[in-house]
């Protein structure tokens, strides 16, 4: 089996507007590239078609995060290079995850994209913190709700410290370490 036709789910976990998904578009580029089959698990494109009608509860969040990871395992259990960059702020819902990667011998790599609330509340890309901080919302993890930072990840990116690029590239590296890119 080639690089290009192994698969892994690489879940990018970090609060609101960490850079998650910029750090996975920039590297699901790359992957592609190279010839790499990859796909991206956007958690907002997630919510609104697989996961539509589920709220922000503790259960709601946890059923999400189990979808996305079915999803995730099954295409990576088909060669393909699965990107998820989801919020999924609970340790437990995120192990889980993990446990269901390897009973199918998947390969799961977790990234904890570790940019301060300071710092995304200030990027904002949503709009979210603004509103929780005009009353208009609640529930925002690293605000009012809970953000449970992975305290192992397979690797840490502070996303405010370095360019898109170099974060991408670091998470590259980390593909090259493990035998998948």
């Amino acid at each position: 089996m080639s690089l290009t036709d192994q698969g892994a789910t690489i879940w990018l976990t970090g609060l609101p507007s960490a850079g998650k998904t910029t750090i996975a578009n920039e590297l699901a580029d790359r992957l592609r590239g190279e010839g790499h089959r990859v796909e991206v698990l956007d958690g907002d494109e997630i919510r609104e078609f697989l996961s539509a009608g589920l709220g922000f509860s503790r259960p709601d969040r946890h059923t999400n995060v189990q979808r996305i990871g079915f999803v995730a395992e099954l295409l990576a259990s088909q060669g393909v290079k699965t990107l998820v960059p989801v919020i999924a702020p609970y340790a437990d819902s995120r192990e889980a995850v993990r446990k269901r990667h390897e009973a199918a011998s998947t390969t799961y790599l977790e990234v904890h994209v570790a940019t301060p609330v300071e710092v995304c509340s200030v990027r904002d890309v949503k709009g979210l913190y603004a509103k929780q901080a005009a009353g208009e919302i609640t529930g925002l993890t690293g605000v009012d709700d809970p953000y449970e930072a992975p305290e192992k990840p397979d690797l840490r990116i502070e996303s405010h410290t370095q360019t898109v690029r170099q974060s991408a590239a670091a998470l590259h590296t980390l593909l090259t370490e493990r035998g998948l890119a």
